[in-house]
């Protein structure tokens, strides 16, 4: 059940401007988009069709590292009904490689696999079943190679390399090449301040594979255009990185290739990368036919990245009274075959790797490895979600050790505005940890046991287990936990962040309307609701079209990073008040002689009408405009970053700070080790609320994914073999509506001076704490000592 408090403490600066037309920013408008979606009427990018299109099948390999001895596609390409048969031999450009940011990852295996289920052949035929066993009759000769599935196998010192010959501009500054990105944080001096501490805790933690789940597979439609170019439709997070990589592979220029998004089923990080993108269009190209590429579910587990699993080694020291004196951590992230965003990973990883808590003393390492796991990059909270699991533990620890109530230790040691970060930015914005802390732990608890009060009516889904009625209450014990998280919004460390917009206001059938075109991936955040909200309040306009998404203008970033409302709602901001501007210089052009207000007044748009500060009507819109059309495209970007120092990782390295807490509530059959969370409450500061309703929906969104990693999901890899044992959602188990629990939020609206209407960008942060306050929960429920995620039953009940 959704329940949400909203606060905005009083005397807090906001530096918003209201302006009160229907539909504006502030309110819960309905997403367009959503009854559209829950009726099953949305059109995603799976269902696309096109008269005479053929269908795409990718091979892949069925082994995790290997030299292909030999290709045989006789068979395949024999078959009827088959178009194209395409091996590595075939690719049309010099450049063979992708990547975001290190192009190591080979549109197709070029004579070595280097994990399970690489792309090795693609294949185009009429129909999807033909294409499937046509894939299957290709025959390939593997010689297996040794593998490197860990640290140890990765860094030794005979160790194969992934990579061999590396030149990226991350190579020069790694100890081993099987190190795709290493950075160090020092600060103060962690000797020296290890000489205060009273206590010293330290722990070992491992955070497991977790795969982003969306419900929408991989799909798009490539059509050959008669410049020899290609259009494709795609469903993906960030439409002109894709170009970017895709154009030099099929040997095209850029405006030979014209991309549209279609309808996303989700996405999570697992679309910032290329999946079958460069497949269709080298298929369409090949073939001179549309052709169409739907994943299954099982091939969508080896056509996206995942979550980084990791290794995290932390200590912290504490004095008697409960102020921290330092911390030591390093933080090892298996990055897979290849690079995807694991530098990025690393970054955030180092640079919140203290959490939101004042540390002057540090001594900080993080790194990424290759191997010959599946590849891992992007996922919401991105490094920052692996780090909040250990630090919180660690608090928890010393919250023990020291006899403290583990909320007040952690607010004794809470980061405010003004803090120093290790890197050395200051937290130049409301960093409210400790009142988050508060209204977590102020909220009253559920009632215990609620399953005993009800007698005959109980309800088995109130207890561990649910409905699989494998308990009626016995050995249930309760625990409750806390956790509060810090992310950055935005991409970081010198990045060139920025977004564009595209307005166009012209009077239609006698009335105003405004159409916003961005080329903004729509993934299921609500990023066009609240472009329509800005164009409303912006303008002064009820009629708002948003322009379908295409590299037809100019980029607008990744839909990732927390980032899309503050960057490409920013770019819609700054290009609606231009507009608006060049609206009212038309005006006093037409009309100021008629009006002294046109000259002195502070002018507003509302309700379709040019009105002054003070309420009065001097003109409609629609007259001011008649037959002109105001269109104009604007960039927008945030205040510049800098990297991090390579050797002590100073910087200013992040846009912006983002904090959530959460309290978890859970009932643990300690005989059985079943765990039913029976409340998740969460207080997040989000800046300014466009639109409560999405919010809410973020926060709970963000959550539930946090309470997955922390009790069920987990990507299985053979340690022996680097193969994944679960590729389905049979084996891999995400949170069902009878796992969720009641999740309520608390809004606090502390606004940062430097964003618009003074927002903060909030999709990430719910799921750094949530995971972690569900495994205190279940610690304080047991007494064991739980240093994994997920947590499964067997490690409850000692039956490993």
């Amino acid at each position: 059940m959704a329940q949400n408090t909203r606060t905005v403490p009083a005397g807090t600066p906001t530096n918003v401007t209201q302006k009160h037309n229907k539909g504006g920013i502030g309110e819960s408008i309905l997403r367009p988009d959503g009854t559209l979606k829950v009726t099953g009427e949305f059109a995603y990018s799976s269902d696309m069709w096109h008269e005479d299109m053929l269908w795409g099948q990718t091979l892949r390999s069925t082994v995790a590292h290997a030299e292909i001895v030999s290709i045989d596609i006789s068979e395949a390409l024999a078959m009827p009904g088959v178009y194209s048969v395409l091996t590595y031999d075939d690719l049309p450009a010099e450049m063979k490689n992708y990547g975001l940011e290190i192009q190591d990852t080979p549109v197709l295996a070029n004579g070595r696999v280097r994990h399970h289920g690489e792309p090795v052949a693609l294949v185009a035929a009429d129909h999807p079943e033909t294409a499937r066993r046509a894939a299957a009759k290709i025959k390939i000769d593997y010689r297996e190679l040794p593998l490197v599935t860990d640290e140890a196998s990765a860094l030794a010192p005979d160790a194969p390399l992934i990579h061999e010959g590396r030149d990226d501009h991350h190579i020069g500054h790694v100890p081993h090449p099987n190190i795709v990105h290493r950075q160090p944080i020092i600060r103060g001096n962690v000797e020296e301040a290890r000489k205060r501490a009273d206590v010293i805790v330290e722990g070992e933690y491992t955070f497991g594979m977790q795969d982003q789940a969306f419900l929408g597979p991989e799909s798009g439609l490539a059509v050959p255009s008669e410049d020899g170019g290609v259009e494709l439709y795609v469903a993906t997070q960030w439409l002109h990185s894709d170009l970017q990589q895709i154009a030099p592979v099929l040997g095209l220029p850029p405006e030979k290739v014209r991309m549209t998004l279609s309808g996303v089923g989700g996405a999570f990080g697992g679309r910032e990368d290329i999946s079958m993108q460069i497949h269709a269009c080298l298929l369409a190209l090949a073939t001179n036919k549309p052709v169409k590429i739907v994943y299954n579910r099982f091939e969508s587990f080896f056509g996206h990245v995942h979550r980084h699993p990791a290794k995290l080694y932390y200590e912290h020291g504490a004095t008697k009274d409960g102020k921290l004196t330092h911390m030591k951590c390093k933080i090892v992230l298996d990055g897979g075959a290849y690079a995807s965003a694991s530098p990025a990973v690393v970054g955030n990883a180092s640079s919140l790797s203290v959490g939101p808590y004042v540390l002057e003393d540090v001594d900080i390492e993080a790194i990424a490895l290759y191997t010959n796991n599946p590849p891992c990059g992007a996922m919401r909270g991105f490094g920052a979600v692996q780090a909040c699991f250990a630090y919180e533990a660690q608090m928890d620890k010393l919250a023990a050790k020291l006899g403290m109530d583990p909320v007040e230790f952690r607010q004794l040691n809470a980061m405010e505005m003004g803090t120093v970060m290790p890197t050395g930015q200051v937290v130049d914005a409301p960093a409210p940890v400790a009142e988050l802390l508060r209204r977590v732990k102020a909220r009253p608890l559920p009632p215990e046991r609620q399953w005993e009060s009800a007698g005959e009516n109980a309800d088995v889904r109130a207890l561990p287990g649910g409905l699989s009625n494998t308990t009626h209450g016995e050995g249930v014990v309760r625990g409750v936990g806390y956790a509060v998280g810090i992310k950055n919004v935005g991409f970081s460390e010198g990045f060139d962040d920025y977004s564009t917009a595209r307005v166009r206001l012209e009077v239609i059938n006698g009335e105003p309307v405004a159409m916003v075109h961005t080329a903004m991936a729509e993934v299921g955040q609500g990023g066009i609701t609240v472009h329509t909200q800005i164009a409303r309040t912006e303008l002064g306009v009820t009629q708002v079209t948003i322009h379908p998404a295409d590299t037809q203008v100019g980029s607008a970033g990744s839909t990732s990073a927390s980032r899309q409302t503050y960057m490409t709602g920013g770019a819609v901001k700054n290009t609606c008040e231009a507009v608006r501007e060049a609206l009212l210089e038309i005006g006093r052009r037409k009309n100021g002689s008629y009006h002294p207000a046109w000259a002195t007044a502070e002018l507003l748009l509302e309700g379709g009408k040019v009105v002054t500060d003070g309420g009065e009507v001097l003109a409609d819109i629609a007259d001011i405009l008649e037959n002109e059309a105001i269109d104009l495209e604007l960039e927008f970007r945030h205040a510049a970053t800098e990297p991090f120092d390579l050797v002590t990782g100073q910087g200013n390295g992040h846009v912006q700070y983002t904090f959530a807490a959460h309290r978890a509530v859970v009932e643990v059959d300690t005989e059985l080790g079943l765990v039913k969370v029976v409340e998740l409450a969460t207080a997040q500061d989000v800046g300014k609320a466009l639109n409560m309703l999405s919010v809410v929906g973020q926060i709970q969104g963000g959550t539930t994914q946090g309470l997955g990693v922390a009790i069920m999901e987990e990507i299985i890899v053979d340690p022996k073999t680097a193969k994944v044992r679960n590729p389905s959602f049979t084996d891999y188990l995400i949170p069902t509506i009878l796992d969720t629990p009641t999740i309520p939020v608390d809004v606090l609206e502390l606004a940062d001076p430097k964003a618009p209407y003074g927002l903060r960008g909030m999709g990430e942060a719910p799921t750094l704490s949530s995971t972690p306050a569900v495994i205190a929960a279940i610690r304080q429920a047991t007494g064991l000592e739980i240093n994994k995620t997920p947590i499964r039953p067997e490690a409850l009940t000692g039956t490993l």
